[in-house]
Formats: C-alpha cells, sequence, structure tokens
C-alpha cells in the first residue's frame, strides 16, 4: 500500500490509515490461516513453501548464501573473540558451512544421509527457517511498526503484567509463536528489546517461556505421535502449559535475577479509560513510524542477519544432537535427572521417557520419533513437553543466542531442564484425566 494516496489526509488521519491498514496487513500475514492447495495454515507459510516448491534451486542458493555469511562474519569482524560462547559458536557455524556443502554435494559417510539426520536438519529445519524468517521479518514491519504493539500492550497489560510480569504487548510475541514461529517471535523479542522497550528480565522471560514452534510443526508431533484424533485437547493444553510454566518461571532463578530497574508499562493518561489510551498510544507510533519503504528495509535486513546466524548453528549442533541421541548413551544418562519427575507423574517405563523426553534438548522433535510406540498418556505427555520445555539445541537455542538479550549457555541449560520438569508435573494429571474420561484417542 503506498503511503502517497493518503499524504493529503490530516496528521491525525494518517497516522489512522497506518494503524488500521499496516496492521491489518501485518495481523493477516502472521495469524489468519487460509487454505491453498488443500493446506491450511497462514500466508507466510504458503510463501515459504511456494518458494520452496516452485523456486527450489533459488531457494537452496540463497540459503546457502545466508550459510556462508552467518559462517565467516565473526572472523572477518573479529567478533568471534568477543567471549567463550561466540567463540564455540562461530567454529560451529564454520562446521555447519562444511556440513550443508557435504550434503549438497552428496559427499560424506552414509550414516549422515539418513534421512533423520542431514536431510531432516537441511530439507525440514534450514530450508524452512532460513525462508521464514526473511519473508517473516518484512511482515513484521507491518505487525509492529505502526502503532499494533502499542496498542495491544495497552488493552492486555492488566493481564501480562501480574501474570507473566512482562509488559502488555509482549502478548504479540506469544501470539506471534503458536501461530508463527520462535524464530519470528525471537525476531520480535530482539527488535523490541534492542528499542528499550523490554528490561533484560522480560527479554529473557519472553525469549524462553513465549518463543516456542509453531502451532503448524505442533500438528507434525501430533501426527507423529498419533495424536490427531484430538488435535484440540493437544493443542489448548500445550498453549495452557506453556504459558503456565513461563509464569512460574518467572519468579524463579536464574530469570528472577535478571536485570529489571523498573516496570515500562505506560500509566493510563487522567481521564482516559484503557481502550481510548490504547488507540492514543498506538496513534502516536504511527505517527511517529518511519516511511513504509525504510521500515521493510530495516526489517528485512535484520532478519537476514538473524537468519544468517541461526541457519549454519542449526547444521552443526543439529547434527551433534541428532548423532548424541542415536548412537550415545548421553541422553540416557542426562535422564536421570528428569527420571524423579517421570517417576512422580507415574509414566509407564519412567526411565526410558526420562531419557527420550531429555533427548528433546537436542532437537524438540527426537521425543516424538523415540515415544511413538508408547502408550497413549506418554505419548501426549511428550508431545505437550517437547513444545513446552521451549528450548532446544537445534535451533532455538542458537536463535536466542543471536539476539542481544544477555542469556548465557549456563542459563539457558537451567531454564530448559526448570521447564521441562515443571511441564512433566504439570501436563501428566492432565494426560491420566484425558485417559480416564476418554477425551484421547
Amino acid at each position: 500500500m503506498s503511503e502517497i494516496a493518503t499524504a493529503t489526509q490530516s496528521p491525525r488521519g494518517f497516522a489512522l490509515f497506518r494503524l488500521i491498514a499496516y496492521s491489518a496487513i501485518g495481523i493477516f500475514m502472521f495469524f489468519v490461516p487460509i487454505t491453498i492447495g488443500g493446506k491450511s495454515t497462514i500466508p507466510l507459510d504458503h510463501a515459504a513453501t511456494a518458494v520452496t516448491t516452485y523456486a527450489y534451486p533459488l531457494a537452496v542458493v540463497f540459503v546457502c548464501l545466508l550459510i556462508l555469511y552467518g559462517a565467516i562474519a565473526p572472523f572477518v569482524k573479529g567478533t568471534w573473540k568477543s567471549n567463550l560462547t561466540e567463540k564455540i559458536f562461530s567454529f560451529l557455524r564454520l562446521l555447519g558451512l562444511v556440513l550443508a556443502g557435504m550434503y549438497l554435494a552428496k559427499v560424506g559417510p552414509a550414516a549422515l544421509f539418513e534421512p533423520d539426520i542431514l536431510p531432516f536438519l537441511f530439507d525440514k529445519l534450514v530450508l524452512s527457517v532460513g525462508l521464514i524468517v526473511p519473508i517473516g521479518a518484512l511482515a513484521l514491519a507491518f505487525l509492529i511498526g505502526y502503532g499494533l504493539l502499542e496498542f495491544t500492550g495497552v488493552v492486555v497489560q492488566p493481564i501480562m503484567r501480574p501474570v507473566w510480569r512482562t509488559p502488555g504487548w509482549s502478548a504479540i510475541d506469544a501470539v506471534a509463536s503458536f501461530v508463527g514461529s520462535y524464530s519470528l517471535a525471537l525476531l520480535i523479542t530482539d527488535r523490541v528489546f534492542k528499542e528499550g522497550k523490554y528490561t533484560v528480565r522480560e527479554a529473557a522471560i519472553i525469549a524462553t517461556g513465549f518463543s516456542t514452534v509453531s502451532a503448524t510443526f505442533m500438528i507434525i508431533v501430533a501426527r507423529t505421535l498419533n495424536l490427531m484424533g484430538s488435535w484440540n485437547l493437544y493443542f489448548w493444553t500445550t498453549l495452557i502449559v506453556t504459558f503456565i510454566v513461563s509464569a512460574i518461571m518467572a519468579r524463579l532463578w536464574p530469570i528472577a535475577q535478571m536485570d529489571h530497574p523498573v516496570d515500562r508499562d505506560a500509566p493510563l493518561p487522567a481521564g482516559r479509560n484503557r481502550l481510548q489510551a490504547a488507540v492514543d498510544a498506538g496513534l502516536d507510533q504511527a505517527a511517529a513510524a518511519k516511511s513504509l519503504p525504510a521500515m521493510l528495509r530495516d526489517s528485512f535486513i535484520d532478519g537476514l542477519k538473524m537468519a544468517s546466524l541461526i541457519l549454519p548453528s542449526i547444521m552443526a549442533v543439529g547434527l551433534l544432537g541428532l548423532l548424541a541421541a542415536k548412537y550415545t548413551p548421553i541422553f540416557d544418562i542426562l535422564g536421570y535427572l528428569l527420571y524423579p519427575f517421570t517417576w512422580v507423574a507415574q509414566l509407564s517405563q519412567p526411565m526410558q521417557a526420562a531419557g527420550a523426553l531429555a533427548s528433546g534438548l537436542a532437537e524438540m522433535f527426537l521425543p516424538a520419533i523415540l515415544l511413538q510406540e508408547a502408550s497413549l498418556d506418554v505419548r501426549f505427555i511428550a508431545a505437550v513437553v517437547s513444545v513446552s520445555q521451549v528450548l532446544f539445541l537445534s535451533a532455538s537455542i542458537p536463535c536466542v543466542l543471536a539476539t542481544s538479550i544477555p542469556l548465557t549457555m549456563k542459563d539457558l541449560l537451567i531454564i530448559w531442564y526448570l521447564r521441562t520438569a515443571l511441564s512433566i508435573v504439570i501436563t501428566a494429571p492432565i494426560a491420566w484425566l484425558a485417559v480416564s474420561l476418554g477425551w484421547l484417542s
């Protein structure tokens, strides 16, 4: 939509046009499922699918260029020396570049080319994230640039602050995750954090509590675990459990101790009700925002930078995690840390379940693969926990580390463990009740 067509309007009228029209485009792109070719999903996902379907070679070249840039940029700029985590991930990104080259050239050990190793990482994760993040960044300009964020923030502030200890506008992050993806939600979080609208603690709560895999990926999990007959129960249970765990984590170490000088919610102006104040906040932002071309350019560049850091990390860290789960007992050992919770939850074969759920640290989809033949209640718990844990090494953890939010690997591992343990304990009674009432099938 051209801004020139509205240039003759009053400043407030122009701001209202921006707030309504541009925000509507953003909402449509992120939140409105449409059916194309028998597939119902959000327009962003359709766009990425169309590129991979009709321009696969170009998509592969584009993604490989992003991987190349992400792998060499830290060494060209010298940022690889900034801290230990950056050093480790800089070399892992180089490994990711090599692995992408090996996969495309079909060179390397046969074990790497099994369907659940390099083909899964490149075709299912890297290609998808590499397209959705830049495309989503363009749509993001409409969603958060012209007042919707500020409007929503004022409206839901009474809920978000007391329950999740975050500003009202963080609700956009939460919804974007469940209908879009963690990468898009983290892109929003990082952008808003850099603008100074989140404190460190708020950004950490959102990045590690709301940035889940998308509802579309949840469908894949449900199909793998043969739970599509109970899709609505699974989806809403996952959403509720995830947000309950996030509310608890906001009050536990290490998140509770992070820097939070002051709550940054804007107070309601005198004589204004909440809706009036929300509209005014949205109009103020819409009036002050950059032109649409400038906003699109800045958002797209941000998306390219984030994708270039994420993609090689997914290849390298994802491969190491998948190989560890498949050929070593490391996740069985890690499972001992979760065993007390699977035992309290009275899961059948609690040790086996604990090891499988621990593998979610490497890749959130692994528990679904490892527990396909488990009992109905265990499959349901695995499906919920794999999403509500939020953090995993093949993708979301590198995404978080690629943002400006000062979270360390140690912080993320502790948060993953606590989230996983809480998710098991909270989901188990729901699973028992659902099975006993015949809601699960």
